[in-house]
Protein backbone atom coordinates (compact mmCIF):
# COMPACT_ATOMS: atom_id res chain seq x y z
CA UNK A 1 0.00 0.00 0.00
CA UNK A 2 1.40 3.38 -1.05
CA UNK A 3 1.07 5.79 1.87
CA UNK A 4 0.87 9.54 1.38
CA UNK A 5 2.21 12.45 3.37
CA UNK A 6 -0.98 13.10 5.32
CA UNK A 7 0.17 16.58 6.26
CA UNK A 8 -1.05 17.64 2.81
CA UNK A 9 -4.56 16.76 3.89
CA UNK A 10 -4.38 19.55 6.48
CA UNK A 11 -4.11 22.18 3.73
CA UNK A 12 -7.29 24.22 3.44
CA UNK A 13 -9.16 24.35 0.13
CA UNK A 14 -7.03 25.39 -2.82
CA UNK A 15 -4.17 27.85 -2.96
CA UNK A 16 -5.47 31.44 -2.66
CA UNK A 17 -4.49 32.59 -6.11
CA UNK A 18 -5.79 29.40 -7.71
CA UNK A 19 -9.20 30.17 -6.20
CA UNK A 20 -9.06 33.70 -7.59
CA UNK A 21 -8.15 32.38 -11.05
CA UNK A 22 -11.06 29.94 -10.96
CA UNK A 23 -13.55 32.63 -9.95
CA UNK A 24 -12.31 35.00 -12.65
CA UNK A 25 -12.44 32.25 -15.29
CA UNK A 26 -16.03 31.43 -14.38
CA UNK A 27 -17.04 35.11 -14.50
CA UNK A 28 -15.31 35.64 -17.85
CA UNK A 29 -17.03 32.61 -19.34
CA UNK A 30 -20.42 33.90 -18.23
CA UNK A 31 -19.62 37.49 -19.28
CA UNK A 32 -17.44 37.20 -22.39
CA UNK A 33 -17.89 40.86 -23.39
CA UNK A 34 -16.66 42.29 -20.08
CA UNK A 35 -13.16 43.73 -19.88
CA UNK A 36 -11.79 42.40 -16.61
CA UNK A 37 -8.90 44.36 -15.10
CA UNK A 38 -6.65 42.28 -12.85
CA UNK A 39 -5.05 44.03 -9.90
CA UNK A 40 -4.97 40.92 -7.75
CA UNK A 41 -2.02 38.63 -8.40
CA UNK A 42 1.27 40.48 -8.10
CA UNK A 43 2.52 39.75 -11.60
CA UNK A 44 4.44 42.37 -13.54
CA UNK A 45 3.31 43.81 -16.87
CA UNK A 46 6.34 45.79 -18.07
CA UNK A 47 8.63 43.97 -20.54
CA UNK A 48 12.08 42.71 -19.56
CA UNK A 49 14.53 45.66 -19.70
CA UNK A 50 16.52 45.96 -22.93
CA UNK A 51 19.89 45.60 -21.19
CA UNK A 52 18.76 42.28 -19.72
CA UNK A 53 17.47 41.05 -23.09
CA UNK A 54 20.77 41.96 -24.75
CA UNK A 55 22.65 39.91 -22.16
CA UNK A 56 20.33 36.96 -22.71
CA UNK A 57 20.80 37.09 -26.47
CA UNK A 58 24.57 37.21 -26.08
CA UNK A 59 24.52 34.28 -23.64
CA UNK A 60 22.24 32.29 -25.95
CA UNK A 61 24.68 32.81 -28.82
CA UNK A 62 27.49 31.57 -26.58
CA UNK A 63 25.58 28.36 -25.91
CA UNK A 64 25.51 27.74 -29.65
CA UNK A 65 29.30 27.89 -30.02
CA UNK A 66 31.43 24.88 -29.19
CA UNK A 67 34.13 26.95 -27.52
CA UNK A 68 31.64 28.82 -25.30
CA UNK A 69 29.05 26.14 -24.58
CA UNK A 70 28.29 25.42 -20.92
CA UNK A 71 26.61 22.40 -19.41
CA UNK A 72 25.99 22.04 -15.69
CA UNK A 73 26.99 25.13 -13.79
CA UNK A 74 27.75 25.38 -10.07
CA UNK A 75 24.60 24.63 -8.08
CA UNK A 76 25.19 27.67 -5.88
CA UNK A 77 25.36 29.98 -8.90
CA UNK A 78 28.09 31.42 -11.09
CA UNK A 79 30.59 33.66 -9.33
CA UNK A 80 30.02 36.47 -11.84
CA UNK A 81 26.44 36.89 -10.57
CA UNK A 82 27.15 36.27 -6.90
CA UNK A 83 29.90 38.90 -6.96
CA UNK A 84 27.53 41.45 -8.51
CA UNK A 85 24.93 40.70 -5.84
CA UNK A 86 27.51 41.03 -3.07
CA UNK A 87 28.86 44.33 -4.40
CA UNK A 88 25.58 46.01 -5.36
CA UNK A 89 22.99 44.74 -2.90
CA UNK A 90 25.12 44.54 0.22
CA UNK A 91 28.48 46.32 0.04
CA UNK A 92 26.77 49.54 -1.05
CA UNK A 93 24.77 49.40 2.19
CA UNK A 94 27.76 48.69 4.40
CA UNK A 95 27.00 44.98 4.71
CA UNK A 96 29.81 42.42 4.43
CA UNK A 97 28.50 39.27 2.70
CA UNK A 98 30.76 36.62 1.15
CA UNK A 99 29.78 35.05 -2.18
CA UNK A 100 29.65 31.58 -0.60
CA UNK A 101 26.84 32.89 1.58
CA UNK A 102 24.75 33.61 -1.55
CA UNK A 103 22.84 30.83 -3.31
CA UNK A 104 21.18 31.47 -6.69
CA UNK A 105 17.80 29.82 -7.23
CA UNK A 106 14.80 29.81 -9.55
CA UNK A 107 12.55 31.83 -7.27
CA UNK A 108 12.09 33.22 -3.77
CA UNK A 109 8.81 31.32 -3.50
CA UNK A 110 10.77 28.08 -3.96
CA UNK A 111 13.39 29.14 -1.42
CA UNK A 112 10.77 30.12 1.16
CA UNK A 113 9.23 26.68 0.80
CA UNK A 114 12.42 24.65 0.51
CA UNK A 115 14.20 26.22 3.48
CA UNK A 116 12.00 24.28 5.90
CA UNK A 117 13.85 21.09 4.87
CA UNK A 118 16.80 21.95 7.10
CA UNK A 119 14.75 22.56 10.26
CA UNK A 120 13.38 20.04 12.75
CA UNK A 121 9.71 19.19 12.53
CA UNK A 122 9.04 20.16 16.13
CA UNK A 123 10.23 23.75 15.73
CA UNK A 124 7.57 26.26 16.75
CA UNK A 125 6.68 28.56 13.85
CA UNK A 126 5.48 32.16 14.14
CA UNK A 127 3.98 34.06 11.23
CA UNK A 128 2.65 37.57 10.97
CA UNK A 129 -1.07 37.58 10.21
CA UNK A 130 -2.04 38.34 7.46
CA UNK A 131 0.85 36.69 5.62
CA UNK A 132 2.04 35.44 2.24
CA UNK A 133 0.41 31.96 2.09
CA UNK A 134 3.56 30.07 1.11
CA UNK A 135 5.13 30.50 4.57
CA UNK A 136 2.19 28.83 6.23
CA UNK A 137 1.33 26.18 3.64
CA UNK A 138 4.86 24.79 3.36
CA UNK A 139 5.02 24.35 7.13
CA UNK A 140 1.66 22.61 7.02
CA UNK A 141 3.08 20.26 4.39
CA UNK A 142 6.10 19.65 6.61
CA UNK A 143 4.02 18.67 9.63
CA UNK A 144 4.61 21.68 11.89
CA UNK A 145 1.09 23.07 11.91
CA UNK A 146 -1.08 20.61 13.79
CA UNK A 147 -4.81 20.53 13.11
CA UNK A 148 -6.81 23.33 11.52
CA UNK A 149 -9.57 25.00 13.52
CA UNK A 150 -12.31 26.14 11.14
CA UNK A 151 -13.83 28.39 13.83
CA UNK A 152 -10.70 30.50 14.28
CA UNK A 153 -9.17 29.97 10.84
CA UNK A 154 -5.91 29.00 12.54
CA UNK A 155 -3.69 25.94 12.94
CA UNK A 156 -3.19 24.73 16.49
CA UNK A 157 0.63 24.69 16.47
CA UNK A 158 1.25 27.91 14.54
CA UNK A 159 1.74 31.17 16.43
CA UNK A 160 -0.13 34.00 14.70
CA UNK A 161 1.11 37.57 15.22
CA UNK A 162 -1.61 40.04 14.15
CA UNK A 163 -0.55 43.01 12.03
CA UNK A 164 -3.55 45.26 11.54
CA UNK A 165 -4.52 48.89 11.77
CA UNK A 166 -5.16 48.34 15.50
CA UNK A 167 -1.42 47.96 16.17
CA UNK A 168 -0.24 50.18 13.28
CA UNK A 169 0.87 47.02 11.44
CA UNK A 170 3.81 46.56 13.81
CA UNK A 171 4.07 42.91 14.94
CA UNK A 172 4.35 42.30 18.66
CA UNK A 173 6.60 39.64 20.19
CA UNK A 174 4.90 36.26 20.63
CA UNK A 175 3.70 35.43 24.13
CA UNK A 176 5.08 31.90 23.84
CA UNK A 177 8.49 30.54 22.88
CA UNK A 178 8.98 30.23 19.13
CA UNK A 179 11.87 28.98 17.00
CA UNK A 180 11.16 30.16 13.45
CA UNK A 181 9.84 33.68 12.73
CA UNK A 182 8.69 34.78 9.27
CA UNK A 183 8.98 38.49 8.52
CA UNK A 184 8.33 40.09 5.11
CA UNK A 185 9.18 43.76 4.66
CA UNK A 186 8.08 45.72 2.73
CA UNK A 187 5.14 43.55 3.64
CA UNK A 188 3.08 41.40 1.36
CA UNK A 189 0.09 41.85 1.55
CA UNK A 190 -0.25 45.04 3.65
CA UNK A 191 2.39 47.16 1.89
CA UNK A 192 3.62 48.42 5.26
CA UNK A 193 7.20 48.54 6.53
CA UNK A 194 9.34 48.36 9.65
CA UNK A 195 12.04 50.94 10.30
CA UNK A 196 15.53 50.05 11.49
CA UNK A 197 14.73 50.57 15.16
CA UNK A 198 11.69 48.28 14.97
CA UNK A 199 13.59 45.58 13.10
CA UNK A 200 16.49 45.79 15.56
CA UNK A 201 14.08 44.76 18.33
CA UNK A 202 13.26 41.58 16.39
CA UNK A 203 16.93 40.79 15.84
CA UNK A 204 17.57 41.21 19.57
CA UNK A 205 14.54 39.04 20.36
CA UNK A 206 15.81 36.26 18.08
CA UNK A 207 19.26 36.37 19.67
CA UNK A 208 17.84 36.19 23.18
CA UNK A 209 15.59 33.25 22.31
CA UNK A 210 17.92 31.34 19.97
CA UNK A 211 15.31 31.73 17.25
CA UNK A 212 15.77 32.33 13.53
CA UNK A 213 14.21 35.08 11.42
CA UNK A 214 13.24 34.10 7.87
CA UNK A 215 13.28 37.54 6.24
CA UNK A 216 11.61 37.99 2.87
CA UNK A 217 12.94 41.15 1.18
CA UNK A 218 11.40 40.51 -2.25
CA UNK A 219 10.08 44.09 -2.47
CA UNK A 220 13.10 46.02 -1.21
CA UNK A 221 13.52 47.82 -4.56
CA UNK A 222 10.30 49.74 -3.87
CA UNK A 223 11.59 51.35 -0.67
CA UNK A 224 11.70 55.15 -0.70
CA UNK A 225 12.14 56.06 2.98
CA UNK A 226 15.73 56.19 4.21
CA UNK A 227 14.90 54.72 7.62
CA UNK A 228 13.48 51.53 6.08
CA UNK A 229 16.23 48.89 5.68
CA UNK A 230 16.62 47.16 2.31
CA UNK A 231 18.28 44.18 4.00
CA UNK A 232 17.92 42.79 7.50
CA UNK A 233 21.72 42.59 7.55
CA UNK A 234 21.82 46.37 7.86
CA UNK A 235 20.82 45.64 11.46
CA UNK A 236 23.67 44.85 13.87
CA UNK A 237 23.72 41.18 14.84
CA UNK A 238 21.31 40.05 12.13
CA UNK A 239 23.83 37.74 10.47
CA UNK A 240 23.72 35.61 13.61
CA UNK A 241 19.95 35.08 13.49
CA UNK A 242 18.54 35.69 10.00
CA UNK A 243 18.20 34.16 6.55
CA UNK A 244 17.27 36.60 3.79
CA UNK A 245 15.28 35.87 0.62
CA UNK A 246 15.64 38.07 -2.46
CA UNK A 247 14.07 37.95 -5.90
CA UNK A 248 14.52 39.42 -9.36
CA UNK A 249 10.83 38.86 -10.12
CA UNK A 250 9.40 42.21 -9.04
CA UNK A 251 12.71 44.10 -9.15
CA UNK A 252 13.53 43.31 -12.77
CA UNK A 253 10.40 41.67 -14.19
CA UNK A 254 11.67 38.09 -13.89
CA UNK A 255 8.32 36.54 -12.94
CA UNK A 256 8.41 34.50 -16.15
CA UNK A 257 12.19 34.18 -16.33
CA UNK A 258 12.73 32.89 -12.78
CA UNK A 259 15.78 33.88 -10.78
CA UNK A 260 16.31 34.71 -7.12
CA UNK A 261 18.80 34.18 -4.33
CA UNK A 262 18.95 33.32 -0.67
CA UNK A 263 21.58 34.57 1.78
CA UNK A 264 22.69 32.36 4.67
CA UNK A 265 25.60 33.88 6.65
CA UNK A 266 28.23 31.54 8.05
CA UNK A 267 27.71 33.09 11.51
CA UNK A 268 24.21 31.62 11.57
CA UNK A 269 23.83 28.39 13.54
CA UNK A 270 21.12 25.89 14.37
CA UNK A 271 21.27 23.30 17.13
CA UNK A 272 21.07 19.55 17.43
CA UNK A 273 18.83 17.83 19.98
CA UNK A 274 21.86 17.80 22.29
CA UNK A 275 22.40 21.53 21.90
CA UNK A 276 25.42 21.33 19.59
CA UNK A 277 25.87 24.17 17.10
CA UNK A 278 25.57 23.41 13.37
CA UNK A 279 26.31 25.95 10.64
CA UNK A 280 23.12 26.43 8.60
CA UNK A 281 25.11 27.56 5.57
CA UNK A 282 26.62 24.07 5.30
CA UNK A 283 23.25 22.36 5.75
CA UNK A 284 21.64 24.45 3.04
CA UNK A 285 24.58 23.96 0.69
CA UNK A 286 24.20 20.19 1.08
CA UNK A 287 20.46 20.35 0.51
CA UNK A 288 20.83 22.75 -2.42
CA UNK A 289 23.42 20.61 -4.20
CA UNK A 290 21.39 17.44 -3.67
CA UNK A 291 18.01 18.72 -4.86
CA UNK A 292 18.89 21.46 -7.34
CA UNK A 293 21.01 21.57 -10.49
CA UNK A 294 21.35 25.32 -10.69
CA UNK A 295 19.81 28.19 -12.64
CA UNK A 296 20.57 28.26 -16.35
CA UNK A 297 23.63 30.14 -17.59
CA UNK A 298 21.48 32.33 -19.85
CA UNK A 299 19.24 33.36 -16.96
CA UNK A 300 22.18 34.17 -14.70
CA UNK A 301 23.74 36.35 -17.39
CA UNK A 302 20.38 38.12 -17.61
CA UNK A 303 20.40 38.66 -13.83
CA UNK A 304 23.98 39.95 -14.00
CA UNK A 305 22.84 42.62 -16.46
CA UNK A 306 20.42 43.91 -13.83
CA UNK A 307 23.48 45.42 -12.13
CA UNK A 308 24.90 47.13 -15.23
CA UNK A 309 24.57 50.90 -15.41
CA UNK A 310 22.04 50.68 -18.24
CA UNK A 311 20.24 47.84 -16.49
CA UNK A 312 19.91 49.84 -13.27
CA UNK A 313 18.55 52.81 -15.16
CA UNK A 314 15.95 50.79 -17.06
CA UNK A 315 14.87 48.86 -13.97
CA UNK A 316 14.47 52.06 -11.97
CA UNK A 317 12.13 53.33 -14.67
CA UNK A 318 10.00 50.21 -14.33
CA UNK A 319 9.98 50.36 -10.54
CA UNK A 320 8.92 54.02 -10.65
CA UNK A 321 6.16 53.10 -13.11
CA UNK A 322 4.70 50.56 -10.67
CA UNK A 323 5.15 52.91 -7.71
CA UNK A 324 3.20 55.58 -9.61
CA UNK A 325 0.42 53.03 -10.18
CA UNK A 326 0.35 52.33 -6.44
CA UNK A 327 0.02 56.07 -5.79
CA UNK A 328 -2.86 56.26 -8.26
CA UNK A 329 -4.63 53.42 -6.46
CA UNK A 330 -3.99 54.86 -3.01
CA UNK A 331 -5.11 58.38 -3.94
CA UNK A 332 -8.16 57.17 -5.88
CA UNK A 333 -9.39 54.92 -3.09
CA UNK A 334 -8.93 57.69 -0.52
CA UNK A 335 -10.94 60.02 -2.75
CA UNK A 336 -13.63 57.34 -2.86
CA UNK A 337 -13.78 57.42 0.94
CA UNK A 338 -11.80 54.30 1.77
CA UNK A 339 -9.07 53.98 4.39
CA UNK A 340 -5.93 52.56 2.81
CA UNK A 341 -2.39 51.59 3.83
CA UNK A 342 0.83 50.81 1.97
CA UNK A 343 1.44 52.02 -1.55
CA UNK A 344 4.46 54.14 -0.57
CA UNK A 345 7.41 51.78 -0.07
CA UNK A 346 5.57 48.95 -1.73
CA UNK A 347 3.61 48.07 -4.90
CA UNK A 348 0.71 46.90 -2.72
CA UNK A 349 -2.20 48.91 -1.39
CA UNK A 350 -4.11 47.46 1.57
CA UNK A 351 -7.72 48.59 1.68
CA UNK A 352 -9.74 48.54 4.91
CA UNK A 353 -13.29 47.53 4.09
CA UNK A 354 -16.34 49.19 5.64
CA UNK A 355 -17.52 47.49 8.82
CA UNK A 356 -19.41 44.26 8.28
CA UNK A 357 -18.20 43.57 4.74
CA UNK A 358 -16.37 40.27 4.30
CA UNK A 359 -13.35 40.29 2.00
CA UNK A 360 -14.61 37.49 -0.31
CA UNK A 361 -17.95 39.30 -0.58
CA UNK A 362 -16.11 42.46 -1.60
CA UNK A 363 -14.12 40.40 -4.13
CA UNK A 364 -17.37 39.20 -5.72
CA UNK A 365 -18.90 42.69 -5.65
CA UNK A 366 -15.81 44.26 -7.21
CA UNK A 367 -15.67 41.64 -9.93
CA UNK A 368 -19.38 41.82 -10.71
CA UNK A 369 -19.93 45.57 -10.54
CA UNK A 370 -16.56 47.00 -11.59
CA UNK A 371 -15.06 44.01 -13.41
CA UNK A 372 -11.89 44.50 -11.34
CA UNK A 373 -9.95 41.71 -9.63
CA UNK A 374 -8.25 42.15 -6.28
CA UNK A 375 -7.21 39.80 -3.48
CA UNK A 376 -9.40 39.13 -0.42
CA UNK A 377 -7.53 39.89 2.77
CA UNK A 378 -8.78 36.78 4.57
CA UNK A 379 -6.91 34.71 2.00
CA UNK A 380 -3.74 35.85 3.75
CA UNK A 381 -4.94 34.78 7.19
CA UNK A 382 -7.73 35.41 9.73
CA UNK A 383 -6.45 38.90 10.62
CA UNK A 384 -6.81 39.80 6.95
CA UNK A 385 -10.58 39.60 7.16
CA UNK A 386 -12.08 43.02 6.54
CA UNK A 387 -9.19 44.06 4.28
CA UNK A 388 -8.47 43.81 0.56
CA UNK A 389 -5.25 43.98 -1.51
CA UNK A 390 -4.73 45.74 -4.83
CA UNK A 391 -1.43 45.80 -6.71
CA UNK A 392 0.38 48.44 -8.74
CA UNK A 393 1.70 45.91 -11.23
CA UNK A 394 -0.92 46.56 -13.92
CA UNK A 395 -0.56 49.00 -16.77
CA UNK A 396 -1.10 52.65 -15.97
CA UNK A 397 -4.08 52.79 -18.30
CA UNK A 398 -5.77 49.80 -16.69
CA UNK A 399 -4.95 51.07 -13.21
CA UNK A 400 -6.56 54.43 -13.86
CA UNK A 401 -9.59 52.80 -15.44
CA UNK A 402 -9.95 50.34 -12.56
CA UNK A 403 -9.92 53.12 -9.98
CA UNK A 404 -12.55 55.10 -11.88
CA UNK A 405 -14.73 52.02 -11.98
CA UNK A 406 -14.34 51.50 -8.24
CA UNK A 407 -15.22 55.14 -7.58
CA UNK A 408 -18.42 54.66 -9.58
CA UNK A 409 -19.50 51.55 -7.68
CA UNK A 410 -22.77 51.86 -5.81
Amino acid sequence: MIKINENFLELQDSYLFATISRKVAEFTKENPNCKVIKLGIGDVTRPIPEAVLDAMHKATDEMGRKEDFRGYGPEQGYDFLREKIRDNDFKTRGVDIDIDEIFISDGAKCDCGNIVDIFAQDNKVAITDPVYPVYLDTNVMSGRSGKYDSKTGKYENIVYIPVTSENDFVPEFPKEKVDMIYLCYPNNPTGTTLNKEQLKKWVDYAKENKAIILFDAAYEAFISDEDVPHSIYEIEGAKEVAIEFRSFSKTAGFTGLRCAFIVIPKELNGYTEKGEKVQLNKLWNRRHCTKFNGVSYVTQRAAEAVYSEEGKKQIKENINYYKENAKIIKKGLEEAGYTVYGGTNSPYVWLKLPDGIKSWDFFDKLLKEANVVGTPGVGFGPSGEGYFRLTGFGTKENTEEAIERIKNMK
